[in-house]
């Protein structure tokens, strides 16, 4: 006679714990501010704790891409192999956080290759894709093949491009309301939250009360639907510290004291101790030790 107990099949990919686009749209429509960290180059584990803790998004890129101005090959095979190792990584210590992954541009270049990367990092954990600067006909491209994008509007942050650079931008009433048409036209063609960095404090909360979609301030000022600090501000990494950054704990001196403790035990020979280890039967060390003295 057949068990009626049910099988334990997964059928699907998707997932009805993490935070989803969905989720973020939620919160914004009910007031609750969202929270946006980036690990940056600090790793996973800075990820699970930041969601053990209850925080909502984590935007990162490949996570061996070497910062810009060092001497360095990046083939386009081996940037691929790194965004996906990278996703699935992080998706094994974060459950539940929104990963938002920071697609290379050259992924995006082409609409076809846009949703075909794009569909593949989601299939590998992402939540959403951040293709930076990206045009409304790729974008409109990966919508209409249901590609969940949260993209940026505002300081193209990490590229010195002919658009902005990385510079403050929407102090006249002009150059405002080109960044509000710039994040209007993303969201009708199918995006679905942004982040705005940047701008005046005025600008950034005006934009996000006026968009429909959830919007993160970036070094905005402005309280947004949230706000994101990237972990190297956090932990009081970077060696000066911008206006917009605020440091919640000394991360380096923290470390170095923990291995300084470690390196001064080993050099003084403070471990291994007796109780970090086990010893070994006597008759059999004893046996051990006249098969040692006989070789």
């Amino acid at each position: 006679m057949a068990d009626n107990k049910s099988a334990d099949i997964k059928m699907s990919t998707a997932s009805k714990t993490r935070k989803s686009l969905n989720k973020l749209q939620k919160m914004k429509d009910e007031g609750e501010k969202i929270c946006q960290v980036c690990p940056a180059e600090l790793g996973p584990f800075f990820a699970l704790a930041a969601e053990m803790v209850g925080c909502d998004i984590f935007r990162i890129p490949g996570m061996l891409m070497p910062r810009a101005g060092g001497t360095y090959n990046t083939d386009w095979e081996g940037e691929w192999f790194n965004s996906q190792m990278t996703v699935i990584k992080y998706r094994e210590y974060s459950k539940i956080m929104h990963m938002n992954f920071y697609l290379p541009v050259q992924f995006y270049a082409d609409k076809v290759d846009a949703v075909k990367y794009g569909a593949q990092l989601v299939f590998n954990g992402a939540d959403s894709i951040l293709p930076m600067g990206v045009t409304n006909e790729v974008l409109k491209y990966m919508s209409d093949n249901w590609v969940p994008t949260y993209g940026h509007i505002g300081a193209i942050s990490g590229w010195q491009t002919n658009a902005t650079g990385y510079k403050r931008l929407g102090k006249t009433a002009e150059e405002a309301f080109d960044i509000f048409k710039w994040g209007y036209e993303y969201q009708e063609n199918g995006m679905g939250a942004m982040t705005i960095e940047l701008t005046p404090q005025e600008v950034a909360q005006a934009i996000s009360e006026k968009l429909r979609v959830p919007v993160i301030g970036i070094a905005a000022g402005a309280p947004c639907d949230g706000s994101e600090m990237v972990d190297m501000d956090t932990f009081g990494v970077m060696p000066s510290k911008p206006i917009h950054a605020k440091t919640y704990a000394e991360l380096l001196p923290f470390l170095c004291e923990a291995y300084m403790g470690w390196l001064d035990d080993v050099k003084d020979e403070e471990y291994p101790q007796k109780e970090n280890g086990f010893a070994m039967d006597p008759e059999e060390l004893e046996k051990f030790n006249d098969m040692m003295a006989k070789f």
